[in-house]
């Protein structure tokens, strides 16, 4: 990982550090290797299938730019592994509302008696909503692992140990992030699961321990409340920290009203598989010291993401990182310190950063600079010259 600008400096060398920096200048090439005719070569290179990755892919193609996209997913831990569409369609947005629709349809069900209905209450089938998770432009794709060779050529590595060289007058890093975690707790990796596995899994979670407080967090634990499971979310601190509390306290208590038990102030220290399978979890009250134990079908890291830039090899390219987030620094226009290579979606950061949070809208993954505008002169690299 390359050390990223101390505060207050540019990533870009030699450039002012106010975050509107070079606006609209078409950026020249920078120094580095250039494609060659031995190689693959395109206009666009795009590192990530997501949503931000594809959409840009796509901006590019319709301008008649050659464009290739790279993509490979990691298994997690568990073993659970998806195709193009990065998190939001496989193991994120998409799916957490189709499961959001069924837990309501559940709760119109039970309450269907108060309104006139005589309607038995039907058991949930967790096996047929899996089966429909499963059911449910002239771009080059390559299902490789890529790393950065120089400022210009990426290496794509392949299940079966293929390699293949791309070049690029230009490249877009779009890789997203992964679930953290917790390796300092014993059991954690063997026998926890995170959202990458909750919406392949072919069986019920049964009684499931949801272990975090962020919006992943609760919104899991709620539609596994909703779908009738016994559901318990440990929280170490503040529910929903970024948010506003009051809110937080009135989205809390709305899960606790409903079903799904909220243990405050603690923190797990053990995951042990017992031999009815169930796994047991040792945590412990850090008001009073105390330790505490369950049994649970499922426990569910839910403790935040990191970014899915380790394996990329940013330094052969020159591409400054934040040492603590791992992220890609970019400037306002999306733009790392390398000039013709950008960074979107959760694997960016904004540097300077912003005054004020900004939230993200998932529906518009790419930046303005990026997306919405087609015509050459809106996009910041010369691709339409």
């Amino acid at each position: 990982m390359s050390q990223g600008p101390s505060p207050g400096q540019s990533p870009h060398p030699g450039r002012s550090p106010h975050p509107g920096w070079s606006p609209t200048q078409v950026r020249a090439p920078s120094p580095g290797r250039r494609p060659d005719p031995g190689r693959q070569c395109y206009d666009l290179l795009v590192i990530g299938g997501g949503s931000g990755g594809l959409a840009c892919a796509k901006e590019a193609a319709q301008l008649g730019k050659k464009v290739a996209v790279v993509d490979y997913v990691e298994p997690s831990p568990r073993g659970t592994r998806w195709g193009l569409g990065g998190t939001c369609v496989n193991v994120g947005c998409i799916p957490k509302k189709l499961m959001h629709q069924a837990a309501l349809l559940g709760g119109m069900i039970r309450d269907a008696p108060h309104y006139g209905w005589g309607v038995a209450q039907a058991p949930h089938s967790w096996s047929r909503l899996s089966i429909l998770f499963l059911f449910c432009r002239k771009v080059k794709y390559f299902n490789v692992k890529a790393s950065f060779v120089d400022t210009h050529t990426v290496c794509g590595v392949s299940k079966g140990g293929e390699e293949t060289l791309l070049s690029a007058e230009h490249i877009v890093i779009a890789t997203g992030g992964r679930p953290r975690y917790p390796t300092h707790i014993e059991g954690a990796l063997e026998y926890g699961i995170t959202s990458d596995d909750l919406f392949w899994l072919k069986e019920s979670p049964g009684k499931t321990l949801v272990v975090g407080a962020s919006y992943v967090a609760l919104e899991c634990a709620g539609l596994l409340t909703g779908l009738g499971l016994d559901t318990t979310v440990m929280i170490r601190s503040v529910p929903l920290r970024a948010f506003d509390q009051q809110m937080a306290s009135l989205v809390t208590e709305h899960m606790a009203g409903h079903g799904t038990r909220i243990l405050r102030g603690c923190a797990p220290e053990k995951v042990e598989k017992l031999p009815g399978q169930q796994l047991r979890v040792t945590w412990v009250d850090l008001t009073s010291d105390r330790k505490d134990a369950g049994t649970f079908d499922t426990v569910l890291w839910a403790i935040g993401r990191v970014p899915e830039t380790a394996s990329l090899n940013l330094e052969k390219a020159g591409v400054h990182t934040n040492p603590v987030t791992g992220k890609i620094l970019v400037d306002a226009q999306e733009a790392t310190s390398v000039p013709h290579i950008y960074a979107i979606g959760d694997v960016a950061e904004v540097w300077p950063a912003p005054p004020a949070p900004c939230p993200s809208d998932p529906g518009h993954p790419v930046s303005p600079v990026l997306w919405t505008k087609l015509h050459a002169c809106s996009l910041p690299w010369g691709l339409a010259a």
